[in-house]
């Protein structure tokens, strides 16, 4: 029984496709055909060895009809002819010792056209005479057969027309054919209900829901409901029922962050120009002569300029990648510096600051980009701290460290926080998931990873420390051996 259309729909959900030879009636015809095949394979030597049995049967009676005119040989030629139509033969002979005997005849036979010996018939040869006789031969044909005699006989022989012969086949065909189309009929039925219920209503069902799916990946209502099956079916039920949530999470992730692009678009034009108005205050309060105000105010106009720059770059994550780092050799301590101004952590500050950086060090990088890698960082660490206030700059402390191995120079960023929970440590680096923080966006970690690794570095998290502590690696920038040359000729 095919799927109706009511089948082919699930609740809110589109319509499968129509299919005009679907799987059902494909099934039905294959299970017919098949079910044919295997008639047919048993027909052929079936109508071979009918053959043979009725030509058997036909020597047995003669064999009877032999003994009588043996015993009788004076019989009058009406009850000879009588005996003779009687196993439906022309004539009768019988071979016993070295004598053969023709026992009776009703007319002199006219040319025999096949011999079928029953004593000794190969399978093949049967089946090809059988065939023979069944499609090439005539009803007036004749035909001798032979057979084994008991008692003293050695064998009998009959003529008989083909005909009786030929009938008796096509009755026997055509029985064959109507059984062959009843097995079939039940065959197929049973097989077809049988498959039909454990594959192919199960099929339609996850078909009509893949089309469901397709017109709204984005609702969770619509993912396939997996029956209790342990066979192939239900592990195909549970493992697509498991891929649409797994897209429709995702899908419904990509469309909170596009969502957020383009509210991050809109705020950034807007902090765009507060930020240049705020320049162009920064650049009037420069000119007044006032010590502590020359002191701060050129720091004041580079961290504006950065956040100038920052919110031209700020669509870059996610659309495009960053731009390569322009690496030039970095004086780390005052970078830690201009991080600790940046951040706006005083001596005073409720949050202690330590710094523990070789003397001299420089890396090779890009000032910007690592300064807002430190500044990611350490912004993370001081929010840790602010979370178990009153803070005591005993107690809650930011610690940046910076040393030389070989050609890598290692920066280590600590806190002497709460630490980072299992769910954080689990999605670390990832945008939008690495933060525990209420109202934070998870980006502060996955911008540090990216620009660290655009220049050949790496950034970890250090197990085993008190709080939260980051471990940074940077190589030195390869040179080229022309430019060590150079440098090797200027000294």
């Amino acid at each position: 029984m095919a799927p109706t259309r009511d089948d082919l729909h699930l609740s809110g959900g589109a319509p499968a496709p129509r299919i005009r030879f679907g799987l059902s009636a494909k099934l039905l015809l294959l299970t017919v055909l098949f079910v044919m095949l295997a008639e047919v394979c048993i027909y052929v030597p079936s109508i071979a060895n009918f053959r043979l049995a009725w030509l058997s049967n036909k020597l047995a009676a003669a064999y009877t009809a032999a003994l009588v005119f043996d015993a009788a040989p004076q019989i009058p030629d009406e009850l000879s002819r009588q005996i003779l139509d009687s196993i439906g033969a022309r004539a009768l002979a019988m071979k016993l010792g070295q004598q053969r005997r023709l026992l009776a005849t009703t007319e002199l036979p006219s040319e025999v056209l096949q011999e079928v010996d029953t004593r000794d018939m190969r399978p093949l040869r049967a089946i090809v005479e059988a065939f023979r006789t069944l499609l090439v031969a005539r009803d007036t044909d004749l035909l001798r057969a032979v057979g084994p005699a008991p008692g003293g006989g050695q064998f009998v022989e009959i003529v008989i027309p083909e005909g009786p012969l030929r009938s008796a086949m096509w009755i026997f065909s055509r029985n064959i054919v109507l059984l062959s189309i009843a097995i079939s009929a039940i065959s197929a039925a049973l097989v077809y209900f049988a498959l039909h219920y454990l594959f192919v209503r199960p099929l339609y069902r996850i078909a009509a829901n893949m089309a469901s799916y397709r017109a709204d990946p984005e609702d969770r209502a619509r993912v396939l409901a997996p029956t209790a099956r342990h066979d192939e079916i239900g592990f195909v039920e549970r493992e697509l029922a498991e891929m649409q949530r797994d897209l429709a999470n995702m899908l419904h992730e990509k469309t909170r962050l596009a969502n957020l692009g383009l509210a991050v678009s809109k705020i950034n034009h807007d902090l765009r120009n507060l930020l240049a108005s705020a320049q162009l205050f920064s650049d009037r309060l420069a000119r007044l002569p006032d010590p502590q105000v020359q002191r701060f105010a050129p720091k004041l106009m580079r961290a504006l300029e950065r956040a100038i720059a920052f919110c031209q770059s700020t669509l870059s994550y996610g659309r495009a990648q960053e731009p390569p780092p322009d690496r030039r050799p970095v004086a780390l301590m005052e970078l830690v510096e201009d991080v600790r101004d940046t951040l706006g952590l005083q001596p005073d500050s409720r949050i202690g600051w330590i710094t523990s950086v070789e003397r001299g060090l420089t890396v090779e990088a890009d000032r910007d980009q690592l300064l807002r890698v430190l500044v990611n960082l350490a912004r993370n660490a001081m929010q840790a701290l602010e979370s178990r206030a009153p803070n005591d700059p005993t107690r809650d402390q930011i610690r940046i460290t910076g040393r030389r191995e070989g050609a890598v120079v290692v920066i280590e960023v600590a806190d002497t926080g709460p630490g980072l929970s299992a769910q954080a440590q689990a999605h670390l680096f990832e945008a939008f998931q690495g933060s525990t923080r209420s109202g934070g966006a998870g980006l502060g970690l996955a911008i540090a990873e990216e620009l660290v690794r655009a220049h050949g570095g790496e950034i970890s998290l250090v197990e085993g420390t008190i709080g939260a502590t980051f471990r940074l690696k940077i190589p030195d920038r390869p040179i080229p051996l022309h430019e060590r040359r150079g440098e090797r000729a200027h000294a």
